[in-house]
């Protein structure tokens, strides 16, 4: 395939893929919170991204979006950070019309299928992106902005030679806290009891953060929707951990 012939989904695959580098030329290495496990982006997928991106989709950009123009209201902006394949969040946006979502996913294929039931669905509160969520909350939102965050089941690089690629660091909360309302929250759910401990600790270790759990965690909450991956870890006997702080 030439690259006249690619389409707009497959550039966005070699845009996330596209390696790093110095001004002199040199590899940057980036200590990155994901792996790119690309898969195959079917041509369902493909085709929704490339149909629908104009509507459902955000790209990123140096400077904030403009939130009120993009979804054409002032109702509060929850951002996800690595949605999966997006039913959840879909589900999520149409039982909260009253609220934005914001959706961050690296890989296409997921991407793709999230679009595709949204579109499915005829959900409008809803947008997705494809690119490093670091960045987006770094360049693309204004600081005191979001409504909370939503950060399901993250990779827990259970070696802990590589707990250092976790997502959850304290640098990542106090840039998320940053990008808070007053009274915003911040929701992790995670089936590794180890990394729940690190959520917890980071989390309560920030002094802008209050948890709402009487006793560390909360009980899983009727309003995030349980995943078939969550279901099945459920029948295996598997634990999950919710946490919900605030912002003060």
């Amino acid at each position: 395939m030439t690259e006249e012939q690619k389409t707009f989904a497959d550039q966005k695959r070699k845009t996330v893929e596209t390696a790093e580098f110095t001004e002199d030329g040199r590899y940057k290495r980036k200590v990155r919170s994901f792996v790119l496990r690309t898969g195959r982006l079917s041509d369902f997928q493909k085709n929704m991204m490339n149909d629908h991106w104009a509507d459902l989709g955000l790209d990123y950009q140096n400077t904030p979006f403009d939130f009120a123009a993009i979804y054409g209201n002032t109702n509060p902006v929850i951002l996800e950070i690595g949605f999966g394949m997006g039913k959840s969040l879909v589900d999520m946006a149409e039982a909260n019309p009253d609220k934005n979502y914001l959706g961050i996913e690296v890989h296409t294929p997921g991407v793709g299928a999230c679009i595709a039931y949204a579109v499915e669905k005829g959900v409008k509160n809803l947008r997705v992106i494809c690119h490093d969520a670091t960045e987006i909350l770094r360049d693309c939102i204004k600081d005191g902005e979001l409504g909370g965050l939503q950060l399901f089941f993250p990779d827990p690089w259970h070696k802990a030679k590589h707990h250092k690629r976790r997502i959850v660091q304290p640098h990542f909360v106090e840039q998320v806290v940053q990008k808070l309302q007053p009274n915003g929250f911040i929701h992790m759910a995670t089936d590794w009891e180890n990394y729940a401990e690190q959520m917890l600790e980071v989390l309560s270790a920030n002094e802008n953060l209050v948890n709402t759990a009487e006793q560390d965690y909360i009980p899983r909450p009727d309003f995030r929707p349980l995943t078939k991956f969550e279901a099945r870890g459920h029948r295996l006997g598997h634990g999950v951990w919710d946490l919900y702080f605030k912002k003060k």
